[in-house]
């Protein structure tokens, strides 16, 4: 009878010391589903479009959508740059829209988002857009490509080789080209044509897509692109299926790994140029190629998602859902884009978008989805793209979380609005802006305040500083500038020390 109630003793005290032990950090699953050009009006859970997106939508309606989520950049290859390493992308002088022959970015020996899941025992993959270099600068593209992917954390990469603009027009597997017949290897030149190869400017009989501006190269599948190719032809992709593709390899990719923990970058080509949906999405949308890629993506992102659910993983994984910079109409493909916008703002109630300055480039779609731990609703806290680094560290009990990350895990989850205080995002040539306390200063540039080539979008920037409460002005109609002088000087201070802090 002692023995026993000693036993029952001794239970009875494991079991208070457990109820008082912190628990250890909660390890989900973990995907990014990465948009490209996608703008705040494009998603109509955010009221400020006249688009239709019930996938992501629902996504919003099972999560948190924050209506102040930013990426770092106006432009695609620092955004992405930043999400991986905690980093903002001008503290990186390569950091800047990459050409298609572009070395790898990012060093090898740097900590970043894939290398921290790993550590922590979490299968990590990328399926999509990429745009962050492969090799050295000098790729043969018949053979193994040993920098890329890969070689920064990810166990499994299945890629573009460059953007889907831009030659070569090829996916890459873990380092190779997926279908090469190496008896007919790809060459690839981004200043001389082959001989005998036909061009979108020699030959536009051939195109089922005009450029509008640049884009007059190579073709591929009817469509010119940036970049001379010649060869390759039994790799070479067919833009319409990309996004069949590209979803199909994502579910693969949870379906060989929902047994243990994974990390997913699923990031979508949509809507960038060239826009070429599915046929079983033209025409649906009435905008044109543009919005009809928009529905296409929507379709992807629910798709995905019931994937999860069918799976049961839905409970155990953290989805997150964002874009890369802020929208662009015409982007250089006669596309019927601006003449079929009607009264679809894809800047919602935002000034500027794809390159500028103001809000509308960094400002964009963000929503975190997780069943039964985050709490349906909409956050105004400010939240950044660079912050995910320090979110999964802090989740992972890491202390290791890039060197401009925050660790806003309670704010990304929704258990805490205390978002960010500053923040600087980058526009066109790395200019940048800084965000304070619901303020943003545009420091003065000289430059021209129109995109200097054929985009109609304002740069943000002036020979004077700008300054809008973003609070009473989101739209950034009223520059203050002039009326708080103090608040000018104090907040060039404080951007300035982050800006040139080692």
């Amino acid at each position: 009878m002692i023995k026993s109630m000693f036993g029952l003793f001794g239970v009875l005290v494991m079991l208070m010391i457990a109820a008082c032990t912190p628990q250890s950090p909660k390890t989900p699953n973990v995907v990014i589903i990465y948009t490209d050009d996608l703008g705040i009006g494009d998603v109509s859970c955010y009221e400020a479009g006249t688009l239709n997106t019930p996938g992501i939508d629902k996504m919003a309606e099972e999560g948190i959508r924050f209506s102040r989520g930013y990426a770092t950049a106006a432009t695609c290859t620092p955004s992405r740059y930043s999400l991986l390493t905690g980093e903002y992308p001008w503290r990186n002088k390569r950091a800047a829209v990459l050409p298609g022959n572009a070395a790898l970015l990012i060093d090898t020996a740097a900590a970043t988002l894939p290398k921290l899941f790993k550590e922590n025992g979490y299968t990590t993959g990328v399926v999509g857009k990429w745009h962050l270099g492969l090799g050295d600068g000098f790729v043969n593209w018949n053979e193994h490509i040993a920098l890329g992917a890969n070689a920064v954390g990810f166990d499994y990469s299945y890629i573009m080789a460059a953007t889907n603009d831009r030659v070569p027009t090829v996916y890459v597997e873990d380092g190779n080209v997926v279908n090469l017949d190496k008896s007919d290897p790809i060459e690839v030149n981004y200043y001389k044509n082959f001989e005998g190869e036909p061009t979108g400017k020699d030959n536009p009989e051939l195109l089922k897509i005009h450029p509008s501006h640049g884009h007059n190269k190579s073709i591929t599948n009817g469509i010119s692109r940036i970049g001379y190719m010649k060869g390759g032809k039994s790799a070479l992709w067919v833009d319409e299926d990309m996004a069949d593709n590209f979803l199909d390899k994502a579910r693969q990719f949870v379906s060989d790994n929902q047994d243990k923990p994974f990390f997913l970058f699923y990031t979508l080509h949509q809507p960038h140029v060239p826009r070429v949906p599915n046929p079983r999405f033209a025409g649906k949308s009435g905008m044109g190629p543009r919005g009809d890629a928009i529905l296409e993506a929507d379709w992807c992102v629910s798709e995905f998602l019931k994937t999860l659910d069918e799976l049961g993983l839905s409970e155990n994984t953290l989805v997150i859902f964002s874009s890369d910079n802020g929208p662009v109409i015409d982007d250089g493909y006669k596309d019927q884009a601006e003449e079929l916008l009607g009264d679809h703002r894809p800047w919602g109630n935002l000034r500027g978008g794809k390159y500028s300055l103001y809000d509308a480039g960094t400002r964009v779609p963000f929503i975190a989805r997780w069943k039964g731990e985050i709490e349906p609703g909409v956050s105004d806290a400010m939240i950044s793209q660079v912050d995910f680094f320090g979110c999964f560290a802090q989740m992972l009990g890491s202390e290791n979380k890039g060197p401009d990350s925050k660790m806003l895990l309670p704010v990304l989850t929704g258990r805490s609005d205390e978002g960010r205080t500053q923040y600087i995002t980058e526009g066109l040539q790395r200019k940048l802006a800084y965000h304070e306390e619901g303020w943003v200063l545009i420091p003065p540039y000289e430059g021209s305040k129109k995109v200097p080539w054929g985009v109609d979008m304002e740069t943000g920037f002036s020979t004077e500083p700008q300054l809008y409460n973003l609070a009473s002005d989101p739209a950034q109609q009223h520059d203050v500038a002039a009326e708080h002088p103090e608040r000018v000087a104090t907040m060039m201070k404080h951007f300035e020390t982050i800006r040139d802090r080692k």
